[in-house]
């Protein structure tokens, strides 16, 4: 069973969070625009439901897939911030009863609205959290049986999200961040409804933060 497994970096990051503080005065909080760039993995959950054909009934397992991601951001508080993820197409593989049959592209856009515990701080690492909303728009659905078409509705869903930022200088950090996103589609294949696939994947992003 794959279990969602959350960056080393994200987790040391987490734990050492109230023990390091910098003397140097990094400004980190109110006023601050910043983007995070880095690759991204979305890896959902191991039962994703089933769906039923006219063929008869497939237990579903949709693959992980990896792709360029980023952010945009604000810190309208030291403490209080929202965050736009946005990514390349990410490209599912669909197992249906374990044949490789099926696959999907996806886009998730979430925002979140994020709390900074030591924002105005000088902390060097900073953690955060967010809650928000995700959509994800589902596109080029394909099925490997001739004749008879995949389709995925889009979905509204919530998200939650947990990150931190190493800071190296005023600008630049390292970046770690992991987001639960609730993404449930529903399929029909051949035109007919066949169900509800459950994805609700982690999204796990590990790359480099830029204040402005």
């Amino acid at each position: 069973m794959r279990k969602p497994i959350l960056p080393t970096l994200l987790i040391t990051g987490l734990g050492a969070a109230s023990l390091v503080a910098s003397t140097q005065a990094l400004a980190y909080g109110a006023g601050d625009f910043f983007t995070r760039v880095g690759v991204a993995k979305v890896e959902p959950k191991s039962d994703n439901g089933t769906v039923d054909t006219a063929l008869g009934e497939f237990d579903v397992d949709v693959q992980d897939d990896s792709a360029f991601a980023f952010t945009l951001g604000y810190r309208f508080t030291d403490k209080l911030g929202v965050e736009l993820l946005a990514a390349e197409p990410f490209d599912h593989d669909i197992e249906l009863d374990g044949a490789n049959i099926a696959a999907t592209d996806h886009l998730p856009p979430t925002l979140t609205l994020q709390f900074y515990p030591f924002g105005g701080t000088d902390a060097r690492i900073q953690p955060y959290a967010g809650v928000g909303v995700n959509y994800t728009r589902f596109s080029d659905e394909e099925l490997d049986v001739s004749g008879v078409d995949l389709e995925l509705e889009d979905s509204w869903g919530v998200a939650g999200q947990l990150g931190v930022d190493l800071l190296i200088d005023d600008h630049w950090a390292l970046n770690a961040a992991a987001w639960y996103l609730d993404i449930d589609t529903d399929a029909k294949v051949g035109g007919v409804d066949a169900g509800t696939v459950e994805i609700d994947p982690m999204v796990v992003m590990a790359g480099v933060s830029f204040r402005y």
